[in-house]
């Protein structure tokens, strides 16, 4: 890159960054614990501000308890909430996952739909949950836009976009579709290891030569 300021990298350079991220991160994956599409739902409605460590602690004893929506419709929203209380937000939670598993039991004959805009009417369920899920259970490419993937994306140059949204449908078009699910893993593999919101590690960073952040402002 040049000495002068840049405010967008180009299509081949966003290309080059996505691979060589890739690249360096070839064990990214999903790491909330589920055998199956309603276990990953359960699982991401819990992971809101909660790290997935916890999640998969809660989870653990979680599912055996709790195996379809009617479990979770049937018990007392008392006694869920104290299954679920180290996962933090516990009472919206709770109440979230119960009117979750209604919907699913009235709308959707119990099963979880592998369609991004029906799963945004569930409770608690907002778009980046539904992009985890429709890639992750279903194999469909998705892009879920969490902190990592913002702060990522964007301090790179891969998106210049100030919502989750814009930054999505940004690095939609930045990045190959068949690789926008590892991507997402990839990305957040990355802000958790090297592209840190305090303190990225700009000097290890294998996207340094690219990234407009380390080039304008660290270099």
């Amino acid at each position: 890159m040049t000495d002068k300021k840049r405010y967008y990298l180009r299509k081949d350079e966003k290309l080059e960054a996505i691979h060589l991220i890739l690249k360096a991160h070839p064990d990214a994956k999903a790491e909330l614990d589920h055998t199956n599409a309603f276990e990953l739902l359960i699982a991401t409605i819990l992971s809101a501000q909660c790290t997935d460590v916890r999640v998969n602690i809660v989870t653990k004893d979680l599912f055996k308890k709790y195996k379809s929506p009617v479990d979770y419709v049937n018990t007392d929203i008392k006694e869920l909430e104290q299954d679920i209380k180290t996962c933090g937000l516990y009472k919206s939670k709770a109440k979230n996952i119960k009117l979750c598993c209604e919907s699913l039991i009235n709308d959707f004959d119990g099963e979880v739909p592998a369609d991004l805009e029906k799963l945004q009417t569930l409770a608690g369920v907002g778009r980046k949950t539904a992009n985890v899920v429709v890639s992750n259970a279903f194999g469909i490419p998705a892009i879920a836009v969490d902190t990592h993937v913002f702060r990522v994306s964007n301090r790179i140059g891969l998106a210049k976009a100030k919502d989750v949204l814009n930054t999505e449908l940004q690095l939609q078009k930045a990045i190959p579709q068949e690789k926008w699910t590892q991507a997402h893993h990839a990305l957040i593999f990355h802000g958790r290891r090297i592209c840190q919101a305090r303190s990225p590690k700009c000097e290890i960073c294998p996207v340094k030569d690219i990234c407009l952040h380390y080039n304008n402002k660290i270099k």
